[in-house]
């Protein structure tokens, strides 16, 4: 008895405690060192998983050839350009370049392959490489400094204005973690890019002026002969373009995939050797905390079952009468959701297309949608459907009809003009009757009045005086007759 009191007092203690426990119904942030403005994107939907200073404006750095390689590669794909065409660095090639800018060694008046540049650029962040690019693809670099603000514009930038291809601290240049998002969700949809940003390392062939060179990606996520070591690779990272300046400081654009799952992120403003001193380069490790973050807390989730009632609503003319139908999502969603989310926090908001509601209505037609709308935040749609065909009921149908009959402007018209026909014939019944009457009236009183002069004569009239009465009497009948009163 002892040992079930105990036992009893140490549920209830628990119980209490868990009443007091905080919620665990949303993630937790992730736990990041020194990124000053973040963006971590599911790549499929475009969906944000996770933000910081999203909109806010920074430099970019070198994340800025990412803009530059796209409208090189977008020139190939136009057929401006070919990738083994030689082109030669211009004089200029080199300006507004510091000492220790990042370079391949291009020199002004060296012949390179259209090809090496965009590796040039991409992979080893050779700022005069972008030069080059640019030089090749508008004219003249300012020619295509414009076409990389247009680009930006186009793809719904508001708070980026690039100021040159390479992305060396200007006042004048700057972006955000979201719009370099964009810019980079954009960059990946085509092939060459993603192949070139991917790249862990690259041999480019001898020129008239340099002998081949080889170097490696910047980005220590995927190659361990990355210049900021070995410690930092992380096996589903792939692409795709580093960043820093003293402005910026440490910036990586990067993405990863893991059980089906792909994500982009982006840091800006992080910490490392040259602008904090310290032996870490924290754009890396806040990316695979990101990352990690990410792939232990989301799961792709049935979120809508076409299964599943969404509402019920009256059909017109419906030959089961006044029974609802039922209305399911016209398919199953799939999202990619926190593992800690529970399916009541899912909600279906339903608009139904209210002039559709009329039978017959075949199976699997689509009557209306449903908002998905999880912790508040909209999801996108999902199309609502009737699962069974809907009879059409006649006798309803028919009673519908009639009514509209009745009730349309040409019958209302129609029984006005059958109600005058009616009482114009009336009228004429009426008169006809009354001058019938008065005609019957009238002979009855001249037959009367020759019948009493007949038994009055005594002795009778002479023949002569008889005929000339009876010729009086239908003299007046004549004059009666003629007169109307028949």
């Amino acid at each position: 008895m002892k040992k079930i009191r105990i036992f009893s007092l140490f549920l209830a203690i628990c119980l209490v405690f868990s009443l007091l426990a905080p919620s665990a119904s949303a993630l937790d942030a992730p736990s990041l060192r020194s990124a000053k403005a973040v963006v971590l994107a599911d790549l499929d939907s475009g969906r944000l998983l996770y933000e910081l200073n999203k909109d806010e404006q920074r430099s970019p750095a070198s994340l800025t050839k990412v803009m530059t390689v796209l409208l090189a590669v977008e020139a190939l794909e136009r057929g401006e350009v070919s990738l083994d065409e030689m082109v030669t660095a211009q004089a200029d090639c080199l300006a507004g370049l510091n000492t220790d800018s990042s370079t391949s060694g291009i020199q002004p008046g060296e012949i390179i392959s259209y090809r090496d540049l965009l590796y040039c650029a991409l992979v080893h962040s050779a700022n005069e490489a972008c030069n080059v690019l640019a030089h090749r693809v508008s004219g003249s670099v300012e020619n295509f400094v414009a076409a990389m603000n247009e680009r930006a514009a186009a793809l719904g930038c508001v708070n980026t204005h690039f100021a040159d291809p390479n992305g060396l601290s200007n006042e004048n240049h700057y972006t955000t973690a979201y719009e370099m998002y964009l810019i980079t969700a954009e960059a990946l949809r085509h092939d060459l890019f993603a192949e070139i940003c991917n790249t862990k390392g690259y041999d480019m062939a001898a020129t008239n002026l340099s002998p081949a060179r080889s170097f490696y990606n910047s980005n220590a996520l995927i190659t361990a002969d990355s210049e900021y070591g070995s410690g930092y690779v992380y096996p589903y990272a792939a692409g795709v373009k580093t960043g820093f300046t003293q402005k910026a400081g440490y910036c990586l654009v990067s993405t990863a995939e893991k059980d089906g799952i792909r994500l982009l992120a982006v840091v800006m403003g992080c910490d490392g050797w040259l602008n904090a001193g310290i032996d870490e380069y924290q754009n890396f490790t806040d990316s695979r905390s990101l990352y990690n973050w990410a792939f232990e807390g989301f799961a792709y989730r049935e979120a809508v079952s076409s299964l599943s009632t969404v509402t019920r609503v009256q059909v017109a003319l419906s030959a089961d009468g006044d029974a609802p139908i039922s209305l399911r999502p016209q398919e199953d969603i799939t999202l990619l959701l926190p593992k800690d989310l529970d399916e009541s926090e899912i909600e279906l908001v339903p608009t139904v297309y209210d002039e559709l509601l009329t039978a017959p209505i075949e199976a699997g037609t689509l009557l209306g949608r449903a908002e998905i709308v999880i912790r508040g935040e909209n999801y996108g749609s999902v199309g609502l459907v009737n699962t069974a065909q809907v009879e059409l009921s006649k006798k309803e149908f028919m009673s519908q009809r009639v009514d509209q009959t009745l009730h349309s402007p040409w019958m209302t018209l129609l029984i006005v003009f059958v109600a005058v026909l009616a009482v114009g014939y009336l009228t004429l019944v009426i008169r006809y009757r009354i001058q019938r009457r008065k005609y019957l009236r009238r002979k009855r009183e001249l037959a009367a009045r020759r019948a009493a002069r007949e038994r009055a004569a005594d002795p009778p009239l002479p023949e002569e005086s008889t005929r000339r009465l009876n010729a009086f009497v239908d003299e007046e009948i004549q004059k009666n007759n003629k007169s109307g009163n028949r």
